[in-house]
């Protein structure tokens, strides 16, 4: 016996949190009887429907995508702009992982295992990401300094792994997932994100994938992705 969420998570129905949103507005039943946030099911003996649709697993499928500029990162087209759905070609329905702004570019995970969407966007646990930064004037050395000691935001210090600085050009690594969390750390300092591409999530890397394309993983990248630890600690 598992929590219903979680069954239809597995299933590739989407994340467990979505699960959940769909089991509260009554949109799931099991063996006939509207189902309950927090009730259990075994998914090999009861009958659970989503929508009034049987729930049937899924091969799970996982995909990295370029994501260039124009582009939101949702599921549905939201007032005529293109989706990154419009991008991805699946054998089955997968869904973003986190999200890049429309006018930001790089690494984007889809994949219908809601289980370990649900892990990579989980504050304990928000992945690595590496992001290759462009500014609208030159890093000067004491916002260097800032950056290598963290940025508060919120209440919370945002840690940043710088790996490069070069003029106006800063490669970095954060454990963050806020909502613009990358644009209000330099406007923090006086500065305007100009370009930003995210280069990597965790152990996945965009390398030469071109603008706009996208590729499955092999299975040792989705082990490797699996394997995300919890984030370090968080500064004070």
């Amino acid at each position: 016996m598992e929590r219903i969420q979680k069954i239809m998570a597995q299933a590739g129905i989407a994340s467990r949190r979505a699960c959940e949103k769909l089991i509260e507005e009554g949109r799931v039943t099991v063996n006939g009887k509207k189902a309950t946030l927090g009730q259990s099911a075994d998914a090999t003996k009861d009958r659970i429907l989503v929508n009034g649709n049987p729930l049937t697993p899924e091969e799970k499928k996982y995909f990295i995508l370029h994501k260039p500029r124009g582009y939101v990162t949702t599921v549905t087209e939201k007032h005529g702009m293109n989706t990154v759905m419009d991008l991805i070609k699946s054998p089955v329905r997968v869904y973003p992982v986190g999200r890049l702004d429309i006018d930001s570019e790089g690494l984007i995970l889809l994949t219908n295992d809601g289980d370990l969407a649900n892990k990579l966007t989980h504050p304990r646990y928000h992945a690595p990401k590496e992001y290759h930064v462009t500014l609208d004037r030159q890093l000067s050395a004491t916002a260097l300094d800032r950056l290598r000691e963290g940025i508060r935001i919120e209440g919370r210090t945002v840690n940043v792994d710088i790996q490069s600085a070069h003029g106006n050009t800063i490669l970095l690594r954060i454990h963050e997932g806020r909502k613009h969390i990358v644009k209000r750390i330099f406007l923090q300092l006086g500065y305007t994100v100009t370009r930003l591409i995210r280069t990597a999530i965790g152990p996945l890397r965009l390398g030469n994938l071109a603008k706009g394309k996208s590729r499955e993983l092999s299975s040792k990248e989705v082990e490797e992705l699996r394997k995300t630890g919890p984030r370090p600690p968080k500064a004070f």
